[in-house]
């Protein structure tokens, strides 16, 4: 029994197609030859016709199963540094053209993944990290003063001290002794001001139209470097549930507060945290004290420690606490040195920053 006119043209219907006509310039087999196109879910058949002696009409039909989705992302190659494309019907959908120019055009499915170069050491192994690059890495200032104080004298810098010293009693008890877990958790709001401070200084240099002298990134520096801390500890000393539910609450308040401090006053704000880092080089030299002791193990470096900050291979976890007590030296410096450039009714931008120690 035939199927009539109707019924077949309604079984066609039931299929989505799509429909696209290119008009290439030159031959169909040279317009062949440079076609690339690659379509998930369905198969196209291309039909070549001479609707002009000039011109070669290539026309595309793709059919799909409904039950699967589809993307339309070729490309019709149209000779060189040239392409058109010309779409009939409703049904075809928007069609990007992409590629470069010259003979080798070919058709863009997906943007997804930009390979980087190979990255090597210096002894020629491959860099095994794609959070920091070698170029990063660098031997931190083992001569610097741990025991500098800034002495409070203005009401704002006592305001700052005494905050600090509040913060820390909570600290003291809830990590007691556990120094490995204690810097671990303390790195999390270490991070904290210099992303904030570098964020808003930021946007300050848009709204203004002028430079800022190095203390965006100087700041960003200081973020960072925390961070790598927290990513160096954690190797060391393992979260538990309820020590990163702290964090959730104590980022949630410390950013928002100190946010609100620094649009308010960045020079109490920078004030604070050369206090916090001034009672971070505490934790730490305590901690050496206990690895000192022995009731701490020294266990081996991680390896993400001996490659940021350039240790030996043989390096322990006494010499990772070393190089970070200088990093938290370096950044109360910093801090309270912007926190005088405020005092003295100058902006950061006025003096450059001390960047490039990490």
């Amino acid at each position: 029994m035939m199927m009539s006119r109707s019924a077949a043209k309604a079984s066609r219907s039931a299929l989505p197609r799509y429909f696209s006509t290119a008009i290439a310039r030159g031959s169909a087999a040279g317009c062949a030859s440079l076609v690339r196109t690659s379509v998930r879910g369905g198969a196209f058949t291309f039909f070549p016709s001479t609707a002009k002696s000039s011109e070669n009409v290539v026309e595309k039909w793709m059919r799909f199963s409904t039950n699967t989705g589809s993307r339309n992302a070729s490309t019709v190659a149209l000779g060189e540094n040239q392409q058109e494309e010309k779409v009939n019907g409703g049904s075809a959908g928007n069609s990007t053209p992409a590629g470069g120019g010259g003979n080798n055009n070919k058709g863009i499915i997906s943007y997804w993944g930009v390979e980087r170069p190979k990255i090597t050491k210096e002894d020629g192994s491959e860099w095994r990290w794609s959070c920091f690059m070698p170029w990063e890495t660098y031997n931190a200032d083992l001569k610097i003063d741990l025991e500098k104080h800034h002495a409070p004298v203005t009401f704002l810098d006592k305001v700052a001290y005494w905050t600090v010293k509040a913060l820390r009693f909570p600290t003291d008890i809830f990590f007691q002794r556990r120094y490995g877990c204690r810097a671990m958790m303390l790195e999390t709001v270490a991070a904290v001001p210099g992303m904030v401070g570098g964020m808003l200084l930021h946007c300050k240099s848009l709204r203004r139209f002028e430079q800022s002298g190095g203390w965006i990134k100087a700041l960003l520096e200081e973020a960072e470097n925390e961070r790598m801390h927290l990513m160096t500890f954690m190797e060391v000393a393992k979260p538990r549930w309820y020590e990163r539910a702290l964090v959730f609450a104590v980022q949630g308040v410390f950013f928002n507060a100190y946010f609100i401090s620094y649009l308010v006053s960045p020079k109490l704000s920078h004030r604070i945290v050369g206090y916090l880092e001034e009672e971070a080089i505490h934790s730490y030299t305590e901690f050496l004290k206990e690895l000192d002791k022995g009731n701490i193990e020294n266990v081996p470096a991680p390896a993400i420690a001996i490659d940021y900050w350039r240790l030996n291979p043989d390096a322990t976890l006494r010499d990772v606490v070393v190089v970070v007590s200088a990093d938290e030296a370096h950044h109360r410096d910093v801090n309270h040195y912007a926190s005088d450039i405020h005092y003295q009714g100058k902006e950061l931008n006025g003096l450059p920053a001390p960047v490039g120690y990490h």
